[in-house]
Order: structure tokens, then sequence, then C-alpha cells
């Protein structure tokens, strides 16, 4: 029996471009038989926030920056837990309700190391990544989103 040894992977992409769930596990197991555990998370535009409805969502950002912040969540994270291969693909231009806005991927050894990365990075993209978002509704108003409070609790966990 031959063994595979895994080599970290990360890979970041932030850009208008929409991905496909299948093609990113894939990519997570490619060439990969050491881990065990692969979570995928995939967020979505609503059609509802906070009780306003939401035709468009514009989402921006700042190149170059944003794609070393996630770097760095990822280097973080693979420090913490043995991840092997992780994912990060974020969105940004205008998006409506039900398209995908975020996905983020992990592979490890271990299930629990898996689901705890991967909420990490969540938790910590939601909080530290520089993105802005609008809404628009369909009477044509538009509003910039702020930070929510659950969200800078959830990631206080992981400090």
């Amino acid at each position: 029996m031959t063994a595979t040894t895994t080599e970290r992977a990360i890979e970041i992409r932030v850009g208008p471009e929409d991905f496909t769930l299948q093609a990113e596990y894939d990519a997570l197991c490619a060439s990969n038989t050491d881990d065990g555990a692969v979570v995928c998370f995939v967020g979505r535009v609503r059609d509802l926030n906070d009780g306003d409805a939401v035709q468009r969502l514009h989402l921006e950002h700042y190149p170059g920056m944003t794609e070393a912040v996630l770097t760095r969540l990822a280097d973080q994270a693979t420090e913490r837990w043995p991840l092997n291969r992780i994912r990060i693909i974020h969105r940004v231009g205008d998006l409506h309700p039900a398209d995908q806005i975020v996905f983020v991927g992990v592979s490890s050894p271990h299930r629990q190391a898996a689901f705890d990365g991967a909420s990490f990075l969540m938790d910590c993209l939601k909080t530290e990544a520089p993105f802005w978002k609008k809404e628009t509704g369909p009477d044509g108003t538009s509003r910039w989103l702020d930070a929510r409070q659950s969200d800078e609790t959830l990631a206080k966990r992981w400090t």
C-alpha cells in the first residue's frame, strides 16, 4: 500500500466570478488521501435582511489588502489545527438573492479540526477582511451595511 503525503495548500480568490461547490470540493480532495475530513461552507445572498427586502447586494473590497488578510487568516488556521488544504473564495460586485457570496473549505486528517478551522476562517473573515456591502431594495433605495455585533461575538471566541 502506498501512502500519499499531503502538502499544505492554500488558495485565496477574490473577484466577481461564481464558483461550483463540486469543483471546490474536488480540489480539496485531489491527490489527498491523508485527510479524512473535508468541511465546506457556502454563504448566499438573502432576499430579506433586518426585515427589509433585498433586490441586490453590491460588494466592494480593497484589492491586495483583502487577499493578504485572507491569507493571514488561513496561515493562522494552519498554525492552530492540522489543516492541509484551505480554499477561500469571496465574490465582489453585484449579486442577487440566492447568489453565492463566499466559499470556505478545509481538509484535515480529523473532523473536529476541519469543523473548527472552517468556523474560525468564516468568523474571522466576517470581522477582519476589508469588504463593504451595500444592499438595494425593490424600490431602489440603497444602504451600506454596518458590521454586526453577532459576527464580532463569534470571532471573539477564537481569541
